[in-house]
């Protein structure tokens, strides 16, 4: 036997006879590698195993939240949908309070970009990016018309608010109740019996009944004087003023603020008077003008 060899006995597991394998030293090395080459192909194998099953695990996490993210999307779509419609119906709601407040109309307000919307979106958008891209539009979209109305509603607001304010100081109720007993205009004057021009109109009432005040504003004048008596002036702002003649009593102080309907005086027969009345005016940047006509109320 060749002394570079080897033998491999093999025994059997019953009383047969053992059977010997001789190998020689190059097979032996042979047969070496081919084990070391199976080891190593089975620890990368089990390696690659290991990293794919890691893969696959990361894959099909990222696969869920993908139909979670879609099921995301799909909400995030229709909550934006309804949005837009509420931002519609509540831009066009503001188109009407524009037109009826008079500020703007239909026209100019498409002009402004406040209505309508641009119904060619999404055409110059990629197929890959479709969804992405179309979701931003529709979110920039509504902010800009959010923005829009926003603007056009604070012009709203300082548009009734002046309104507001202009009404609350015009004169427009009666400031006392009683009798009209003489009109604004010409007239025969009771003492001289001659023509003269009447400034304000006379309201006969009984002695002590209150006077109110015809709209906002602060007290410029409390004074007796000859022909007027005890007279009351108020400034409303806006040019207009008000006269009060003939009071027996005064019940505001020069530079006091007054509503609409407070009670400023009651009425006399104080400087040059028949009977218990009051003198009222309306003034309009100075200029007397017919008090009948700045009353609203029956």
């Amino acid at each position: 036997m060749d002394k570079n060899s080897f033998s491999l006995i093999v025994v059997p597991s019953n009383k047969g006879r053992f059977k010997t394998i001789a190998l020689s030293e190059k097979k032996v090395k042979i047969l070496a590698w081919i084990a070391a080459f199976l080891f190593i192909a089975l620890i990368v194998f089990l390696i690659d195993y290991s990293t794919m099953n890691v893969t696959r695990q990361k894959y099909r996490k990222l696969f869920e939240e993908s139909i979670s993210l879609k099921g995301t999307l799909v909400k995030y779509k229709v909550s934006i949908n309804k949005l837009e419609l509420a931002i519609q119906d509540f831009e066009n709601y503001s188109e009407k309070i524009n037109v009826m407040a008079g500020i703007r109309s239909p026209r100019v307000l498409k002009a402004v970009g406040v209505g309508g919307g641009d119904r060619s979106i999404g055409q110059e958008v990629s197929s890959s990016n479709y969804l992405q891209d179309i979701g931003l539009i529709h979110a920039d979209r509504i902010s800009k018309k959010a923005k829009g109305i926003d603007k056009n509603l604070n012009t709203l607001v300082n548009f009734f608010e002046q309104q507001t304010k202009k009404l609350a100081s015009t004169p427009t109720i009666w400031p006392v109740n009683g009798w009209l007993t003489s009109a604004f205009g010409k007239r025969t004057d009771p003492f001289t019996r001659k023509n003269a021009f009447h400034n304000g109109m006379d309201i006969a009432a009984s002695f002590g009944s209150p006077i109110r005040a015809t709209a906002d504003g602060f007290i410029s004048h409390v004074k007796s004087e000859k022909i007027g008596g005890n007279v009351v002036i108020i400034s409303h702002g806006g040019g207009y003023t008000t006269v009060y003649c003939h009071l027996s009593k005064f019940k505001v102080k020069p530079g006091q603020k007054v509503k609409r309907g407070d009670v400023i005086g009651l009425i006399g027969q104080t400087g040059k008077s028949l009977g218990p009345h009051l003198h009222y005016e309306v003034r309009v940047n100075g200029t007397p003008a017919d008090p009948y006509y700045h009353i609203l109320e029956e």
